[in-house]
């Protein structure tokens, strides 16, 4: 049963992957067909022909290699204007890639091509793809928050400590000289609803961490709800050392990178945790939260290539925060799949996971650089300058900008794309990334 859910979660992720390359290429397919241009081809992945279906103009598809999608406009570039051999390799390059689109120009359909639309309309098509890549991510993060909520500790309590257990130490079970937990001496129960504590109502767990973290050595009238009845009950939480941690969780560290320790009250409970609905905008923060950590991963990405490959050398642990490969994000499904935990809160991880994928595909459809979209935007928007710069200073309208001149650089930045693929689909199946513990 646990191989068939291990298989079960990578085919979830597969789907998911194939789905949202698909909504990809949809998000290029539909703007450039409602502004007239020419599509030839839609294709999901690359490689020989599975599978295709000529509707109309254009051919529907799936290929062998699952690295991707496409779709074939007419005219990406202008037609070319030179003839006669090139010289030199990459002259020879350049030559092949006008050769190649101007194949792509019909007859009869020469005005029917993607570079003669208007800068507006080209940056749309190609936002396209990524933007639906966004939009799928906000759709599954709202699903998660605003549908089935966000896991929080609840105010009934699930488990009560027998004991203190004194601090620094890997002790996990009392002994006959540790001190009775707090709670454990006050009468709690498992089940127990914490209704109010120090004559304060508290509806979230953290209202009620907060006093009892406050109020060390002091004791506390609370009242629990058991049974449906509301039950009186006096707490005095002991002193305890913790460390003191940031907004973001990280410990603190002083000028002798030590932890900062201070005092705080510890009753010995544990909460129960529970799905809690957020407000409607929440899945969109989460997206944006999302996105902001994708962008600084590939700004870092060089460092975090270099640390994978340290890794895959000396074995390693790898940075939790790290780049992966495909191969990588369907073994970690496998895992969550194959976990012992709740069915839903297996589920709440797979489309996480889901979510995330789409928001790396539409950040980094957005790095500048060709062969990504957000080459082509720029590509776009360099030939609006270029046009409003003539119109502004009355000179004639300049020749559409030819992109294949930069195919060498595409060239390094797909040659770099494939290395870095196979190093993290290397690191994944030699050194894989451990987040489940």
């Amino acid at each position: 049963m646990e191989i068939l859910l291990y298989v079960g979660g990578i085919l979830f992720m597969l789907v998911g992957l194939g789905v949202s390359i698909g909504l990809h290429e949809v998000g290029h397919l539909v703007p450039a067909k409602l502004f007239g241009v020419r599509v030839g081809q839609y294709m999901i992945s690359f490689g020989p022909r599975l599978w295709s279906k000529q509707i109309g103009e254009t051919e529907y598809g799936f290929k062998v290699l699952p690295l991707g999608g496409f779709i074939s406009m007419s005219g990406m570039y202008p037609p070319s204007t030179t003839s006669g051999p090139a010289k030199g390799m990459f002259a020879s390059l350049v030559q092949d890639a006008r050769s190649a689109n101007d194949e792509t120009i019909a007859d009869g359909a020469e005005k029917r091509v993607f570079y003669r639309l208007p800068v507006f309309k080209r940056i749309i098509v190609m936002l396209g793809g990524p933007v639906m890549n966004l939009l799928l991510a906000i759709m599954i993060f709202t699903i998660l928050a605003s549908g089935i909520g966000v896991q929080q500790a609840s105010t009934t309590i699930a488990e009560i400590s027998q004991c203190v257990v004194p601090a620094g130490t890997s002790q996990t079970a009392c002994t006959p000289d540790d001190p009775a937990a707090p709670a454990a001496d006050s009468g709690f129960q498992p089940g127990d609803v914490l209704v109010s504590l120090d004559g304060t109502d508290v509806t979230t767990f953290a209202e009620a961490s907060a006093i009892i973290q406050s109020s060390a050595g002091r004791t506390l009238d609370v009242v629990v709800r058991r049974d449906g009845t509301d039950v009186p009950l006096s707490l005095t939480p002991a002193p305890a050392q913790r460390a003191e941690t940031d907004a973001n969780g990280r410990v603190v560290l002083d000028a002798d990178e030590k932890p900062v320790m201070h005092t705080v009250g510890y009753a010995g409970i544990t909460a129960q945790l529970e799905y809690a609905r957020q407000p409607i905008g929440t899945g969109t923060d989460m997206a944006m939260q999302q996105a902001g950590a994708v962008a600084g991963l590939i700004v870092n990405l060089p460092v975090k290539l270099w640390d994978v490959g340290v890794s895959l050398v000396t074995g390693s642990e790898r940075d939790p925060n790290g780049p992966l490969s495909v191969v990588g994000v369907g073994r970690i499904a496998g895992e969550v799949a194959a976990a012992d935990a709740p069915v839903l809160n297996r589920l709440v991880v797979l489309l996480n996971l889901l979510a995330a994928l789409n928001i790396a595909l539409f950040v980094f459809n957005m790095v500048p650089l060709l062969p990504l979209d957000g080459g082509h935007i720029v590509v776009a928007l360099w030939d609006g300058i270029k046009r409003a710069w003539a119109k502004l200073t009355g000179r004639r309208d300049p020749k559409p900008v030819d992109a294949t001149r930069l195919v060498p650089l595409t060239i390094v930045v797909a040659v770099l794309l494939i290395g870095m693929g196979a190093l993290l689909l290397v690191a994944d199946l030699i050194r894989p990334m451990n987040l489940l513990g």
